[in-house]
């Protein structure tokens, strides 16, 4: 199963939970479950995992969530990537703070273009020492596919 199907079976360790932000109670029926007895789980549209939550962070993560909110529904369903650019955004900007994730995100807003890449393109989970705030250029090879 893939990580944006509603229900993942408990055997799928090398899949990732960071979706998962809780459980509903047992207590509602079967009947609001769709006859599903087992534990449902919500998920969420963007990082769930843990980063530290500093204003810069904050304020970026706020603005892309404002513009899910908002413009995303007129502009449409048109990003060529898994995740999509917002999402991928809103969890680069978590992870790797507001300079490294709004350079990240620009340059994956620009090979989500004609003639750009197309597939699964998850954020990093780490950046190499190589990538400095003085060298944003560098972030531009984070979406290269290998070969």
């Amino acid at each position: 199963m893939c990580e944006f199907c509603p229900l993942q079976q408990d055997d799928d360790e090398d899949l990732p939970k960071r979706r998962v932000s809780r459980m509903i109670s047992p207590e509602i029926s079967r009947s609001d479950r769709g006859g599903y007895s087992g534990p449902v789980a919500r998920y969420s549209r963007n990082y769930t995992g843990p980063f530290r939550k500093t204003p810069d962070r904050l304020f970026g993560m706020g603005l892309i969530r404002l513009y899910q909110l908002t413009l995303s529904g007129f502009i449409g369903n048109s990003c060529r990537h898994i995740p999509t650019c917002s999402e991928y955004g809103y969890e680069a900007i978590a992870r790797h703070g507001l300079w490294a994730g709004v350079w990240m995100t620009l340059f994956r807003v620009g090979r989500c273009g004609p003639g750009g890449t197309s597939g699964l393109d998850p954020v990093p989970e780490g950046l190499e020492q190589r990538f400095h705030w003085w060298t944003p250029w560098r972030y531009f090879a984070l979406g290269r596919k290998a070969g």
